[in-house]
């Protein structure tokens, strides 16, 4: 095997060892009973792939496996390092953290979400972060009220709590 071969298998695994990290949004990190569960089960799955990974005999081959393990474990050791809890709180008809809001736009459409922290955020769930652009114009809000949103207004018609 020529010394360049060698060479430019090394830097192929180089590279891939090497990802970028991932962005840990500004501000509080704000999350649920649950998204704190999440983040912890996601961090211990993390941590089991990584550990799994340094058995690798082959030094190329466990830099590459460990690599996208190792990055999760950064991300997720800050994340529950970070989080701030926010416990359910008795429905007192006002959108915050945690709510559940049902709203109306426009065009007819009606539209549900959770608000939750950004790590448990997904809209094809119902959930979105509470730094969201249309979380952000809901809260404190009050069912009845209109909301101006991306050039459009929405109108809140329900406001509820995880159950």
């Amino acid at each position: 095997m020529s010394v360049a071969f060698t060479k430019e298998d090394s830097a192929e695994t180089a590279s891939e060892t090497m990802l970028p990290e991932r962005p840990i949004p500004e501000g509080p990190n704000l999350v649920t009973e649950e998204g704190l569960a999440s983040l912890q089960s996601k961090l211990d799955l993390a941590r089991a792939a990584y550990d799994e990974a340094m058995q690798v005999e082959d030094i190329n081959e466990r830099r590459r496996l460990a690599a996208a393990p190792y990055r999760d474990l950064r991300y997720l050791t800050e994340g529950v390092r970070t989080a701030e809890l926010i416990p359910h709180s008795p429905d007192n008809g006002v959108v915050r953290f945690g709510s559940i809001v049902t709203f109306e736009r426009e065009d007819g459409r009606v539209q549900t979400y959770r608000i939750v922290g950004h790590d448990e955020a997904d809209p094809s769930r119902g959930t979105i972060s509470f730094n969201s652009p249309i979380s952000r114009a809901l809260m404190g809000k009050t069912v009845g009220e209109l909301v101006s949103v991306a050039g459009g207004d929405v109108e809140i018609v329900r406001i509820g709590q995880e159950e």
